[in-house]
């Protein structure tokens, strides 16, 4: 099969074995003589999709048993609001503020929140590097921690989150992981609920996942929606209201797809990890030494999954897009906030859409240095 590289920051490109496989399934699922679409959330045959994705999800995370996975509807911007809802108390939340998602985070926290303060923030250098985390001005008694993990837009990705109780906080850590989930490995030690939308690494959008640890539940604010109590759809293994079937569904076929990974000795996800170092290492190794094309973030803050780059003569943009998109290479257009360019190198992308993309760079180069 030949398909263009879809280089899109989400929704983004599905495994191409998921794909097949559902429309190998579409009209009957093993069987049963239903589209999964058209089957009853409660159930046996929709049951048994939804209890194969939770275990084949903890085991890929190593997710440890204190912790509930659910299956939510509403997007990880939606999570902005649902997090404090369920979380905040009325008290003081600490947020760490590294690019565009963070802050919109922010935004919303504070509709919630008695008080929301900015501990840290990367705005002063553009968003291109992180705040140490050393340097964070924590408060004392806060709810939690809200942390962007990788910022889709900015390209900017903690490669080790922070140990907060190092800090001195026993605040929990809240982090939106949505798009680099399933890509490294989470040191859940140090974390206290992890959420993202699935339309970036995990499947199609209309899903969320939150991953909470069992005694962060049950402080919902009263103007929370039962329907986005942690503790209600925990109980109700997310089946409180018809969770998005279609969404678990294919997330869980790409769990079975991470799961089958190998790279060297490696498996799942550290396989994919290892796999995800090199695609990246390869694109900004070119983007850095050529002349026509600049990354401004620094390097020990750069994204293994969004990469935006800009070409120094941003005259050619629009001819730099075209020639891309007639050679397969598809969404490379930065987002309309920062402009440039924005290559996505989710778990989806092979190195060989990395590889077609340095090629068409190599070319465009010679023919406009």
């Amino acid at each position: 099969m030949n398909r263009p590289y879809n280089f899109s920051a989400g929704p983004a490109a599905i495994p191409v074995e998921v794909l097949q496989q559902a429309a190998a399934e579409m009209l009957d699922w093993q069987g049963s003589g239903m589209s999964v679409m058209e089957m009853s959330h409660r159930g046996k045959e929709f049951i048994s999709i939804y209890e194969q994705a939770e275990a084949d999800l903890r085991e890929l995370l190593a997710v440890p048993p204190e912790f509930k996975i659910l299956f939510m509807q509403g997007g990880g911007l939606a999570e902005n609001a649902i997090v404090p809802l369920n979380l905040s108390r009325a008290a003081t939340v600490d947020m760490v503020l590294t690019g565009s998602w963070s802050q919109k985070s922010q935004k919303e926290a504070r509709k919630y929140a008695a008080e929301v303060h900015v501990a840290a923030s990367g705005e002063a250098s553009g968003f291109t590097t992180l705040p140490d985390p050393a340097t964070w001005q924590l408060s004392r008694g806060a709810s939690y921690l809200h942390l962007c993990s990788n910022e889709t837009i900015h390209g900017v990705e903690f490669h080790e989150l922070p140990d907060l109780k190092a800090l001195g906080s026993d605040a929990p850590l809240v982090i939106d992981f949505s798009s680099h989930v399933a890509s490294r490995p989470v040191d859940w030690s140090r974390v206290g609920l992890a959420f993202g939308g699935a339309q970036k690494n995990l499947g199609p959008a209309g899903l969320t996942l939150v991953i909470v640890r069992e005694d962060l539940l049950g402080h919902a604010l009263p103007a929370c929606p039962s329907a986005f109590d942690y503790k209600t759809v925990a109980d109700n293994q997310s089946m409180f209201n018809t969770p998005p079937t279609w969404g678990i569904y294919i997330a869980g076929l790409t769990f079975q797809w991470l799961k089958r990974q190998r790279e060297g000795d490696a498996t799942g996800v550290a396989a994919i990890e290892r796999r995800n170092i090199a695609k990246a290492d390869r694109l900004y190794g070119y983007i850095d030494q050529s002349q026509l094309y600049l990354n401004k973030v620094a390097a020990n803050a750069r994204s293994r999954m969004n990469i935006p780059f800009f070409l120094r003569d941003e005259s050619r943009n629009d001819a730099f897009l075209a020639g891309a998109k007639q050679r397969g290479l598809l969404q490379l257009k930065g987002h309309k906030s920062v402009g440039g360019m924005r290559a996505s190198l989710y778990n989806a992308m092979p190195m060989e859409g990395v590889e077609a993309l340095i090629a068409y760079l190599q070319e465009f180069e010679r023919q406009h240095a």
